[in-house]
């Protein structure tokens, strides 16, 4: 099969996700999902959701081709205990994503590993490829200056106690494991490797009330992308040619960051949270957008943002496929700010495949090599 054949057939295939979200009741699992999918602030009533009663399941249409059967199971004992008797096959087969959240302030510590290590046996059991997110979640509530420890403290106990269920389910003696909870585990974005099911486990600190949530999220989508390395490829490509120093591609509707590319340049920036933050910045600007002209929370509210910073950079975000928006950072310069944003506009039909599962021809001899045209040049896909 040619490179051109394979690529197309590649964006073609439909990607269905099944998406478990559990944990204790009141942990603060529906917020979460509900500030993510739903388009609520924090600070929104609305997105205080009360219990979950069983399982509430919906389906979320992440980008055009990947679908997520989001199953937010709620916490309560007596639904814990069914997930794990009577549906325990039902529920944990053909799932490709755990999502574990535990209320860092919670007072029974112990019986929330005990009941994590039963989900997480239950789901080697019938899903041994899974990847498992845990995120230790409502951590504005720890000292800023205690957090750190919390949550390395935290990690090491869910590491151990994941070595353990994944003992249990192949009955054989955890040799391995840590001879201490506070024994030193890596940081959270690099899982230990002294496990089987450690290469897809990570850990995140979250809050509702600032960007890690966005952080923790955007990893968990990042991983669920389908043809990933065929976007990052195409926005390399429009990068070097508009000359940028960083490009972030954004889902419409979550603004969550499906992928990145950043320049030499653009890797000196000191903050690493950036991305995480232009998600918060850009969904508030939406929610206040919606505020203002009484258009629903989950429209489109805006076609183009544009900033300049006199002498230090430019940037603007735009609509870029029916899925996505795309944000430009680059060196400032009116002729170069004019030119990367008609390149932009330029390169939209090679990001078709974004919109859905049917990819044309034209799009498809693109993702196989096509480029762009060179600074301060505007020009569209040949037929």
């Amino acid at each position: 099969m040619s490179a051109s054949a394979a690529a197309h057939a590649q964006l073609k295939k439909v990607k269905k996700q099944k998406v478990l979200l559990m944990g204790k009741s009141g942990s603060g699992k529906s917020s979460m999902r509900s500030i993510i999918f739903s388009n609520y602030l924090a600070r929104t009533p609305a997105a205080c959701e009360g219990a979950t009663i069983d399982i509430d399941l919906s389906h979320v249409k992440f980008l055009g081709n990947l679908t997520l059967n989001l199953w937010d199971c709620g916490g309560q004992e007596a639904f814990m205990e069914n997930y794990l008797s009577q549906q325990r096959a039902h529920v944990f087969s053909n799932v490709g994503v755990l999502i574990y959240v535990f209320d860092i302030e919670s007072r029974d510590v112990e019986r929330d590993l005990a009941t994590y290590v039963s989900i997480i046996s239950a789901l080697v059991q019938y899903s041994r490829e899974a990847k498992i997110f845990v995120l230790i979640h409502k951590m504005d509530l720890i000292q800023p200056m205690t957090r750190e420890e919390v949550f390395d403290h935290r990690a090491a106990l869910v590491r151990r106690k994941t070595a353990e269920a994944v003992a249990i389910v192949h009955k054989q003696k955890p040799e391995y494991l840590p001879q201490s909870a506070n024994a030193q585990t890596p940081s959270s974005s690099t899982p230990s490797a002294s496990t089987d099911l450690s290469p897809n486990l990570q850990l995140f600190a979250t809050s509702i009330w600032d960007q890690s949530l966005y952080k923790a999220w955007a990893s968990i989508i990042h991983d669920l992308v389908p043809n990933l390395s065929v976007i990052e490829t195409q926005l390399a490509s429009l990068g070097l040619a508009i000359d940028a120093d960083e490009i972030l591609l954004f889902e419409r509707t979550s603004f969550l960051v499906v992928s990145k590319w950043t320049s030499a340049e653009g890797e000196r920036n000191p903050y690493g949270d950036r991305f995480e933050r232009m998600s918060n910045i850009l969904k508030s600007w939406k929610h206040t957008c919606s505020k203002y002209t009484g258009t629903p929370r989950n429209a489109e509210q805006f076609s183009d943002f544009e900033y300049k910073m006199g002498a230090t950079f430019s940037m603007f975000a735009t609509k870029f496929t029916t899925n996505t928006y795309i944000l430009v950072c680059m060196p400032p310069g009116e002729a170069r700010f004019n030119s990367a944003k008609l390149n932009v506009a330029a390169a939209r039909p090679w990001f078709k495949f974004l919109d859905g599962p049917v990819v044309s021809a034209q799009a498809a001899g693109a993702v196989a090599g096509a480029g762009y045209l060179g600074e301060g040049a505007v020009g569209t896909p040949e037929s």
